[in-house]
């Protein structure tokens, strides 16, 4: 009996491995560009797609999944703000039925592998960075912000300098715009997307701009980061899964009614491993956004709603909050 319960184990194990060799290195590529699409996108993963692949083999499997980038930037004239809404799908229905005096409203976000957040804010104009008192030295969690803004929403922004993923978040990935001015421009520090922001129309624009034209755009918040996920309502074009694997992710858009689109998917969890960028443009299209960029995710996946995080962090111990630069968030009034 004893010989016949080690002999199991031992096939059972073999069997295992064989499966899991199989994965690794057989014919079929899916489970392979997930696993190093995922693990290469992360700041302290890809030492497991190093453990399996040589960097020939990463390399060609993110030339095939990728998102190409585009040269083109938001037309202004795709917006319509103020128009009589017509109710055209059950996404509309989920944004558009609410009472008179919501700010804002809370949709819960499901698909196959992740579960999230959209929220939608009903006056653009309400919409606005939140910045660490301590910028370039130091980040402030989303929470502590939130607080001395008195804001009522708010979502990580962009990505920021983070040397062996132990950072104090204080230095931000690219250009930030605030008040219509650049306070900070870390160089060189986004390759992709571009400047994400709201001029003084209060409508979202995208684009790959210098400084200087930046601001030529009457920005008067914007971040540096990316990928864009749609702009002037096309999707951007994806190869393959799109590169960036299955993880957290936080991302921006805007209707052309001006509602502004949080949106927040938890990941690595049990009940939620993560989403795409395939997966967010989905989402994001079919709640009416026409453009709409991806933020920093990962562990730095955060939502604030009414003095609470809503979704569910990964940043580590404690709370799961992380030191982070920058944050969108959504303001009672303007004063």
């Amino acid at each position: 009996m004893r010989k016949k319960i080690v002999k199991f184990i031992f096939i059972f194990i073999v069997g295992i491995c064989f499966i899991f060799l199989f994965l690794l290195y057989g014919p079929y590529s899916s489970f392979r560009d997930f696993l190093i699409t995922t693990s290469m996108t992360t700041m302290n993963h890809r030492y497991i797609a190093k453990m399996f692949y040589s960097e020939k083999t990463i390399y060609k499997v993110l030339d095939k999944n990728k998102i190409e980038e585009t040269d083109e930037f938001t037309d202004k004239n795709f917006y319509k703000f103020g128009e009589n809404t017509i109710i055209k799908n059950s996404y509309d229905k989920k944004i558009l039925n609410r009472k008179k005096d919501d700010l804002y409203k809370i949709i819960n976000i499901n698909g196959k592998g992740y579960k999230g957040f959209l929220v939608a804010i009903y006056d653009p104009s309400l919409v606005t960075l939140g910045v660490s008192k301590y910028l370039g030295k130091k980040g402030e969690k989303i929470t502590t912000v939130s607080k001395r803004e008195k804001a009522i929403v708010a979502i990580n922004a962009g990505g920021f300098y983070d040397p062996l993923w132990k950072s104090n978040g204080g230095l931000v990935h690219g250009a930030v715009i605030k008040n219509g001015k650049i306070i900070t421009d870390y160089k060189n520090a986004v390759n992709v997307g571009g400047f994400i922001g709201f001029n003084e129309d209060d409508e979202l624009i995208l684009g790959k701009f210098s400084n200087s034209d930046a601001l030529k755009q009457n920005y008067r918040d914007a971040i540096e980061f990316g990928p864009f996920l749609i702009i002037n309502g096309k999707n951007v074009k994806i190869k393959g899964n799109g590169g960036w694997g299955i993880a957290p992710r936080t991302a921006i858009g805007q209707r052309r009614d001006g509602i502004v689109l949080f949106l927040v998917i938890n990941g690595r969890i049990p009940s939620s491993i993560g989403a795409s960028m395939k997966d967010l443009i989905e989402i994001l299209q079919s709640y009416g956004a026409i453009n709409a960029a991806n933020l920093d995710g990962g562990s730095s996946t955060e939502l604030y709603v009414d003095k609470k995080i809503v979704n569910t962090p990964v940043g580590g111990r404690g709370d799961g909050l992380r030191l982070m630069p920058v944050y969108w968030i959504v303001k009672k009034s303007k004063n």
